[in-house]
């Protein structure tokens, strides 16, 4: 095992490498740069031909500060450079991006956190008892309501949550509306609150978020877990154990669980990436500062360091995902071994 894992880790080296050269050359070729973006207002709010040249010099010179002016692979160059002294940078403001991806990583992670614990507490139990009573009024009540909402688009639903909070309607049938925050993660007063009223305002703050990310993994992966259930019940060694008399429980639980997971354990693999990346349309309709708002901010500025960061750190994620995967189809079922990848 060791091996295995030894020689999977040098073969991401390359493949890490790979990866960034491709997204390098991408954004690279997407039209605009940094000081592009940085002196066009500039430029456009200035006036008279002298002001003009006096921008166009700006421009020039910071283009050759930052070799935006060089070869593309000399710019790689100069990527590679600052990637591997961890000096990468704002280029508008010229500050270190470390601060920021901190602050914006933690509020992602801690929020993604919540959602992947949620979607499998949730979807594993929903998927057994699904393929445990098939065609069950249950197990068709489960299917119609999941399959609705894996079908309502998060921004759809987000924007409608928030709609809902607000909206007078609430006082039409004799209630008040819902005391829920709609906007960021902190109240205004969150410095001067106890701990506990801290944790209870964060609550707050992350149910709507929380619920906009967790129903459409939820809906997918509990498909799965009830596809592949129903795939491993069907097998011989299950009807033997029925026939030893073994019970219903036993049989699910014991004998087809196991095998049954390999296809959620697979789909860890692209959903780690969402730590780093989180969700555009959902922090940016609650207004979070999380990685997904920050990224999409960087994108549209051409901050090069920030965005190609954030990929680095998916395409991590992913190749770890991958590893973790295979390794816990082993643990998952020691029937499975390395041995047919080295």
């Amino acid at each position: 095992m060791l091996t295995y894992l030894l020689k999977r880790l040098l073969l991401m080296v390359p493949t890490l490498f790979g990866i960034i050269v491709v997204s390098f050359a991408v954004i690279r070729f997407a039209p605009g740069d940094p000081a592009a973006q940085k002196f066009s207002g500039s430029e456009q709010a200035s006036s008279g031909l002298d002001a003009q040249r006096g921008t166009e010099q700006a421009e020039k010179r910071f283009r050759e500060k930052y070799h935006f002016d060089k070869p593309l692979y000399v710019q790689f160059g100069y990527f590679l450079k600052r990637l591997v002294t961890a000096d990468m940078i704002f280029f508008q403001r010229e500050q270190s991006i470390w601060p920021e991806l901190a602050e914006g990583l933690k509020v992602t992670v801690l929020l993604n956190s919540i959602v992947f614990v949620l979607i499998y507490a949730l979807s594993i139990p929903a998927g057994i008892w699904s393929a445990a009573f098939p065609r069950s009024p249950t197990d068709k009540l489960l299917t119609v309501g999941l399959f609705v909402l894996y079908s309502l688009p998060s921004f759809w639903v987000a924007e409608l949550l928030r709609m809902l909070i607000v909206s007078e309607w609430w006082r039409t049938i004799g209630f008040e509306p819902p005391v829920l925050p709609i906007m960021g993660l902190k109240a205004q007063n969150y410095d001067s609150l106890t701990s506990w009223e801290r944790f209870v305002d964060y609550v707050k703050h992350i149910l709507l978020p929380v619920t906009c990310l967790t129903y459409g993994g939820l809906a997918y992966i509990s498909r799965q877990m009830r596809a592949g259930m129903l795939e491993v019940i069907r097998q011989d060694y299950i009807r033997t154990a029925e026939a030893k008399g073994c019970s219903k429980a036993r049989v699910i639980l014991v004998h087809a669980l196991r095998n049954s997971l390999f296809p959620v354990i697979t789909l860890l693999a692209s959903l780690l990436p969402f730590l780093v990346g989180g969700s555009v349309i959902i922090e940016y309709v609650f207004n979070i500062r999380g990685m997904g708002l920050l990224s999409y901010e960087a994108i549209l500025r051409r901050e090069y360091d920030f965005v190609m960061t954030t990929l680095i750190l998916s395409a991590v994620l992913t190749l770890f995902g991958i590893l973790l995967s295979d390794v816990l189809y082993v643990l998952v079922n020691p029937r499975v071994s390395f041995e047919a990848e080295r």
